[in-house]
């Protein structure tokens, strides 16, 4: 353990809070966390604390008193009460880092907070699973305040990238890529627990596998639009008879049914995307052509 000097402080000691505080390896940080305030959780959250030689606060503003650095780790619809309680009790120029994922326009609300106050707001978008890395998992970082805000955490061991532009970038970029990566989770749930059911698994495995291709996202986006404006009335029709498959095996069918729409509104918009050749024209084309 090496003193915690400057002195910081985690609103939130769930997985992020835990993993930075155990990357970190510093005695004395300072933390508070909403367990803290139910009798048959806040035991357990403290001795967990304790275990990594943080001292717990009362809360999130006894947390933050006197901290130079204050990383809020909290869940997304706690985020905006831990930047209200931050900056309660923040000292003039403490950076308060916002962990948390959340829609750019939260962010926004919070910074406005913790600047009213006379904090500075630094924008941070996680963009992996935490606990492999803990401190250096990558981090992309935005805001007035991002450029040392990227020195200190620089100075604690971390691996933020800097991101250009305003509070709220990072997280737009993190929320954006959510709609891909926490929608391939649930359609994955979706499509096995159909598969598992039907007795399938390994023949929809093997058949995904042999469809697999080799392109980046990019060019699979603009691969796919073109799909789905050409051919996306008929994929429309197989989509339901899809749904009636699940519906006929007793599983929820929402994720299909959030496919049909898109294919069936692409299809019908009577647009040709044969020649237009990049991806950014394709989206725009689909906006007007929907507007």
């Amino acid at each position: 353990m090496v003193p915690n000097t400057p002195s910081i402080a985690v609103i939130g000691f769930g997985e992020a809070g835990s993993a930075l505080c155990t990357g970190w390896k510093r005695a004395g940080i300072r933390s508070f966390d909403i367990k803290q305030n139910a009798a048959d959780t806040a035991a357990a959250k403290i001795e967990q604390m304790h275990k990594l030689a943080v001292i717990e606060a009362a809360s999130g503003r006894d947390a933050v008193l006197g901290a130079d650095l204050i990383f809020s780790t909290v869940t997304a619809d706690q985020a905006l009460d831990a930047a209200s309680a931050a900056a309660d009790g923040i000292k003039a120029g403490a950076y308060f880092f916002d962990l948390n994922s959340c829609a750019p326009s939260t962010k926004q609300k919070s910074a406005a907070l913790i600047s009213a106050a006379g904090g500075r707001y630094v924008d941070v978008a996680v963009m992996a699973t935490i606990t492999p890395l803990y401190h250096q998992t990558a981090m992309l970082v935005c805001g007035d305040h991002a450029e040392a805000a990227i020195s200190i955490m620089h100075d604690l061991d971390m691996k933020p990238t800097l991101v250009a532009g305003p509070v709220g970038r990072a997280s737009t970029i993190k929320m954006i890529r959510s709609v891909l990566v926490k929608g391939i989770e649930a359609l994955t749930a979706e499509c096995f627990s159909a598969a598992t059911k039907a007795g399938v698994v390994d023949e929809v495995a093997a058949s995904l596998d042999a469809s697999q291709t080799r392109m980046g996202w990019k060019d699979q986006a603009h691969y796919n639009a073109e799909r789905m404006t050409t051919h996306g009335a008929r994929r429309a029709a197989e989509m339901r008879e899809v749904m009636q498959t699940l519906d006929d095996l007793g599983i929820d069918s929402a994720m299909t049914n959030g496919t049909i729409t898109w294919q069936d509104q692409l299809g019908r918009l009577g647009l040709s995307l044969d020649d237009v050749d990049n991806l950014e024209s394709r989206m725009a084309a689909i906006e007007a052509a929907r507007a």
